[in-house]
């Protein structure tokens, strides 16, 4: 009689490669601002640190370029926490004294980066066959 395998067949990557995949979805079309204050001192410090320093990659930057990363270096023991300003006025906080990075992108993600609007593909495509008909018929 022999056992059923009920494990993975593979490992995972990590918890790089998990950040890298939430990172491929992140989205800063609805964000005005982002308020990353922290005390250097402080035992959880890193994490704020971290996601400041993946927040600020090339990729994700240029899917808003209007919207400002501010800093906020304190020393007051005070905790790690992110501020995000939304374009309608909203305002999102996030403490990152127990949190790692890759909660705060999934949360990120799930509350504001599903809030961009999808732009309809499918009229520019009918746009370009109107146009290559208009051609034929000249």
């Amino acid at each position: 009689m022999s056992i059923y395998y009920s494990g993975t067949y593979k490992r995972s990557a990590g918890i790089i490669s998990a950040i890298a995949k939430q990172m491929k979805s992140i989205n800063l079309k609805p964000v005005k601002k982002i308020q990353v204050s922290f005390d250097p001192f402080h035992a959880n410090a890193v994490t704020a640190r971290d996601f400041l320093y993946f927040i600020n990659a090339p990729r994700i930057i240029n899917t808003n370029l209007n919207c400002v990363i501010k800093p906020n270096v304190v020393c007051d023991r005070s905790e790690p926490e992110i501020k995000i300003h939304l374009t309608d006025s909203s305002l999102v906080t996030f403490k990152a004294n127990n949190l790692n990075v890759l909660e705060i992108f999934q949360a990120f993600n799930k509350h504001i980066s599903s809030q961009v609007k999808q732009e309809e593909v499918s009229t520019s495509s009918q746009t370009a066959k109107l146009e290559k008909k208009k051609l034929k018929k000249r």
